[in-house]
């Protein structure tokens, strides 16, 4: 963890400049012709917020600011706006302090995490979490208590207009989150945009515009955009009636990139054909922690140069090492004629190590590197004995591009924190559970339940791919073959489709036609939107 004195000062103000067009559009939405209206900006910056107020000539009764760098403070005191007041303090002790209720809040909060609050932050913010019954934590980025926050200094009707990072869709330590905004607010709007809004930082950003009116209604809408600069021609009253169900389950809101009868199908397909999910026949964990993958993480010249061989153990870490749903002997083999770091170096204890000269040798280098120094390795009482060895019978691929694999670990090889490893049940046929995950409902799931980034990639941590739904069926056996060989092939996961949906969707659980393309378009849907993220 790096410590709040050694931070930029980027991540200590999480300042990232909200552009003109979204901060114009977002008051344009709040006010839509009010001329009454007292106006919060929980985090104003340098005042762009302020600045669009003053330049599209709107009409309100009071704008008040509040901005913790004083530097930024300044700026925004020095334009020249009308009923305006800027507070130089922390919006957390505001909000817990203030007793001023406003009709609209907008901004474009810090996204900064727990761990560069000080004391007395984390306090107020906590205070600020304890008032709804939802619980802080070190996970909690300060954005989240941004929102949470405004929405209780609002009046009994009133709007929150915000720039948040799209992880509120996604994102495990957002849940409760998502959970307060559905009960709490009666319409939310989120606007997505296929190009990033910040590229330096490759953060994808959302709006999310929420309204509270005092009916009994929850309804959720979500659109996307090209860039920002469709904002000015998006016509406000587009978002005055969101037509789709608000979940109250708290699941990932990636379901509203979907329309009712997509999300109707994944919401209720479960149940209706009685499927399992992976977490039902296996165990998923993170791969070992090396701390240090470059280091322990070898290729066969490394092994042989100091004569390591019997503290190598064959390894597989990168995706691009597993060409297909199998990794085998060969492959591993393959691996190590290319000198991919294709061996894990494991250490015994100091006093098991019976002065070994090439071990010697290559410990002294590690510390001439400084690799004894570092977060994890420093905390072992030898730095260089990795914990947690262990084998796997599966490996899941952590971060993916064009679709996640699930892989037979047939070579016995270990694998690093950069693949989750898979431990089967031992009722459960291994080659089953690998060839039933290639099919277009699981693959859809696993869009749902894991989180993409701004260069197209899929992220899945262990508990996410523990909730992929799997159709599991033990005479899928014979299908992974076919899949193997297809991949190995360089043929399209869509011909692999076409062939196992049938098998696996349609003959083992009964799917209509009309099911399987339902499945495989919400697939394709939510790949392509992610994948565009990359170009």
């Amino acid at each position: 963890m790096k410590l709040i004195e050694n931070a930029t000062a980027e991540k200590l103000r999480g300042g990232f400049y909200t552009p003109e067009p979204i901060a114009s559009f977002i008051l344009k939405w709040g006010i839509n012709g009010s001329s009454d209206y007292e106006i919060l900006e929980p985090s104003c910056g340098d005042g762009v917020f302020l600045e669009q107020l003053k330049e599209n000539n709107h009409k309100f009764k009071s704008v008040t600011a509040i901005e913790f760098d004083e530097v930024e403070a300044e700026k925004a005191s020095k334009i020249k706006l009308k009923k305006k007041n800027v507070i130089n303090t922390d919006f957390h002790l505001y909000c817990n302090e203030t007793t001023e209720r406003f009709d609209l809040i907008v901004g474009n909060p810090p996204y900064i995490r727990y761990q560069y609050f000080d004391k007395e932050q984390q306090a107020e913010a906590d205070k600020i979490f304890k008032k709804v019954n939802l619980k802080y934590s070190k996970l909690t980025n300060a954005w989240v208590s941004f929102v949470v926050g405004s929405s209780l200094l609002l009046k009994e009707k009133g709007k929150i207009g915000f720039v948040i990072p799209a992880e509120l869709l996604q994102v495990s330590y957002a849940k409760q989150l998502r959970e307060f905004l559905a009960h709490f607010y009666n319409k939310i709007n989120i606007i997505s945009f296929e190009k990033l809004v910040f590229p330096d930082i490759q953060q994808e950003v959302v709006l999310l515009l929420c309204e509270r009116n005092g009916s009994n209604s929850h309804l959720i809408e979500h659109l996307e955009l090209r860039d920002a600069s469709d904002l000015e021609t998006l016509d406000v009253n587009r978002l005055k009636s969101p037509s789709k169900k608000i979940d109250f389950k708290s699941n990932k809101w990636t379901y509203y990139f979907l329309e009712q009868e997509e999300i109707d199908f994944l919401e209720n397909i479960a149940e209706k054909r009685k499927i399992p999910a992976i977490g039902d026949y296996a165990n998923v964990e993170v791969g070992i922690t090396t701390g240090a993958n470059n280091y322990f993480t070898v290729p066969h010249s490394t092994v042989a140069f100091y004569r390591l061989e019997e503290f190598a153990k064959p390894m597989v870490g990168r995706s691009v090492q597993v060409n297909s749903v199998v990794f085998t002997k060969d492959d591993w083999f393959k691996n190590q004629q290319t000198e991919a770091k294709a061996n894990l170096l494991v250490f015994p204890s100091k006093e098991k190590l019976n002065g070994h000269t090439g071990v010697k040798d290559y410990l002294q280098y590690g510390e001439s590197i400084g690799i004894n120094k570092g977060y994890k390795t420093g905390i072992r009482d030898d730095w260089f004995v990795i914990p947690s060895i262990k084998l796997s019978d599966a490996l899941f691929i952590r971060r993916n591009n064009l679709f996640p694999r699930l892989i037979l670990n047939e070579a016995n090889a270990y694998t690093t924190d950069t693949m989750h490893r898979v431990s089967i049940k031992e009722t459960v046929n291994k080659n089953a559970f690998i060839a039933s995950f290639y099919n277009s409902l699981s693959l859809a799931f696993s869009e749902i339940v894991g989180r993409s980034y701004g260069g197209g990639v899929l992220e899945l941590m262990p508990s996410e791919a523990e909730q992929i739904l799997l159709p599991y069926q033990s005479q899928n056996d014979d299908l992974l073959e076919a899949i193997d060989k297809m991949m190995r092939k360089k043929k399209s996961i869509d011909e692999i489709l076409k062939i196992t949906n049938q098998k696996i969707l349609k003959n083992g659980y009964g799917f209509s036609e009309k099911e399987i393309k339902l499945a495989d378009s919400i697939w394709k849907k939510l790949s392509a939107r992610r994948l565009n993220r990359d170009k």
